[in-house]
């Protein structure tokens, strides 16, 4: 196995996933700058003023620590807890999604009562709390998948 020779355990994991070893490391690289990004905004923003306002904040640290676990030491009992976070971050960037939007259709519609159909739909998109943004967690989420999908430390573990 390429790697293999170079040693540890992680350079034996990615030695038999062909050249997919250094683009693992990209994506996660990617998911971890993500984090670090989104968390960064959200502590400026001070998203904290409700039980829900703190699910991102949360799921981040979670994919912090199992992310680095991830880096370290790639394994199922690895990988498996990381597929985990990373799949509660496609949740709760939908969650998120639904949250937002929500909120702006009720401030539209205190604000102009006779908005309905496409007219509350667009206005909702481009009110006060950005709609879409919690994309940016499931789009994280989504990375992280990719890179653990069909990992060799997984196969490698796989009892037969």
């Amino acid at each position: 196995m390429r790697g293999q020779a170079s040693g540890g355990h992680a350079a034996a994991a990615e030695g038999s996933d062909g050249d997919a070893g250094p683009l693992r490391r990209l994506l996660l690289g990617l998911v971890l700058l993500g984090m670090a990004g989104l968390g960064a905004e959200l502590v400026l923003l001070e998203h904290t003023e409700s039980a829900w306002q703190w699910v991102p904040l949360v799921a981040l640290g979670l994919g912090f620590a199992s992310a680095a676990a991830v880096a370290l030491r790639p394994s199922p009992r690895t990988l498996r807890p990381f597929q985990a976070v990373m799949a509660l971050f496609v949740a709760a960037g939908a969650l998120g999604v639904y949250l937002h939007f929500r909120g702006n259709v009720e401030w539209e519609l205190e604000s102009y009562a006779s908005l309905r159909g496409t007219a509350l739909f667009w206005a909702a998109l481009h009110g006060a709390t950005p709609a879409l943004a919690p994309g940016a967690l499931a789009q994280l989420g989504l990375l992280g998948l990719a890179l653990a999908h069909r990992h060799p430390a997984l196969r490698r573990h796989t009892p037969h």
